[in-house]
């Protein structure tokens, strides 16, 4: 009888999966190898790793690894898609209602996160409403205070259910009370929460809408017995594709962008590099929207250029105004030419002097102070408004 002799299958050292698997990842690390490399993401608002330069020390410490694997993953292949794929992962599947600081609210909203208000930042906040006061003290009926609430004061019910937002009413009745004292407060609050459905904020940004400046700037004129900016005689120039600051941080899979119109006026605006205190030498000269920057991803930075230390617009108006402001006042401040002859504004993150030496010599005759409540809950160049000066 013949004997049946069985023999072992031979078997490949790498199983197809492995193989497979093995594939994918040289071809993937070859694809990184030539993807084209960027210095800026637009999406991210940041600047992307470069390749570390090698050194035999930053080696040896280990910062050359670190740098490198930071440098790999800002260029990996198809970054993009991969943050919007783990932003669509972390809502649907995970469901997350929060990413990197911002809160993931109904349809489309997107707020900062202000679960608590820190120690360092109550200290920052009590400096400079004290610096405010100490101002305005010097400048009695000349001094206006406009904070602009958050949107999420405005629109409480898009907020995702139950977050534990700081009492942010609360605070601006204080805040509002003592800098009453001593200026005139404008409290915003009652006049949006009754046209809550204009459009006042971006949803896919912090800053409030050019709609949203309009609304506060005729209250503004209301306050000052002025006529305000006739948009019906002007021409609005529509700008769609916006995603602000909010997307760039969460990157939110199912975001619709925001639009916004602004008028091509053509006041000119003086942008000065300062000097020293009260001491300016004229930069460059333009209108007040930079039109170049409505077709990148900050469209928003278009109003003014951005936030200069010290400019000066022409206005068609009577007498002069000192603007001393956040970014919040950028699309504000372009109405403001309808009234006055000379509208002054200061950055205080670029602008490191006290204000009397320029109220002074520039002769202006009203001053006011726009920030919106969480920039000027701790933003620490505000106590600059009170630096005395230095000139004798």
């Amino acid at each position: 009888m013949e004997k049946t002799v069985y023999r072992k299958k031979s078997r490949s050292p790498f199983p197809a999966p492995l193989a497979l698997f093995a594939a994918l990842l040289c071809g993937f690390t070859l694809l990184n190898l030539f993807w084209p490399k960027r210095e800026l993401s637009e999406l991210e608002n940041r600047k992307l790793a470069q390749m570390p330069a090698f050194t035999v020390k930053s080696f040896l410490n280990g910062q050359w690894q670190k740098s490198f694997a930071t440098y790999w993953q800002d260029q990996v292949a198809f970054r993009d898609g991969w943050i919007n794929l783990e932003s669509a992962v972390n809502s649907l599947v995970l469901g997350k209602t929060e990413e990197s600081g911002i809160l993931l609210g109904d349809d489309g909203w997107m707020f900062t996160r202000l679960f608590t208000v820190t120690d360092s930042a109550k200290a920052q906040l009590e400096k400079n409403v004290n610096a405010v006061c100490s101002f305005a003290s010097r400048y009695p009926g000349r001094v206006t205070f406009l904070m602009a609430p958050s949107a999420s004061v405005i629109y409480p019910e898009m907020l995702p259910d139950n977050a534990p937002m700081v009492d942010e009413d609360a605070m601006l009745d204080e805040i509002f009370a003592r800098v009453g004292e001593y200026a005139d407060v404008m409290d915003l609050r009652p006049l949006y929460r009754s046209a809550k459905d204009q459009d006042l904020y971006f949803k896919t940004d912090h800053h409030w809408t050019p709609n949203g400046a309009y609304l506060a700037y005729t209250q503004f004129c209301e306050r000052q017995g002025l006529e305000p900016f006739d948009r019906s005689s002007h021409t609005a120039i529509e700008v769609e594709d916006f995603y602000g600051t909010h997307y760039s941080a969460t990157r939110r899979w199912n975001a619709r962008p925001d639009s916004f119109e602004y008028f091509d006026l053509p006041n000119p605006m003086t942008v000065y590099k300062i000097n020293g205190e009260a001491q300016y030498e004229a930069d460059r000269t333009e209108t007040m929207v930079n039109t170049d920057k409505l077709s990148t991803r900050d469209k928003y930075g278009a109003f003014l250029d951005g936030n200069n230390g010290y400019s000066v617009i022409e206005g068609d108006g009577e007498g002069s105004i000192l603007v001393v402001k956040d970014s919040y006042a950028n699309s504000f401040v372009p109405y403001l030419t309808a009234n006055y002859a000379k509208i002054g504004v200061v950055d205080f993150r670029n602008f490191a002097y006290g204000l009397d030496s320029t109220i002074e010599a520039e002769g202006y005759d009203q001053i006011l102070i726009l920030y919106n409540f969480q920039t000027f809950l701790s933003d620490s160049h505000v106590i600059y408004i009170d630096r005395p000066t230095t000139l004798k």
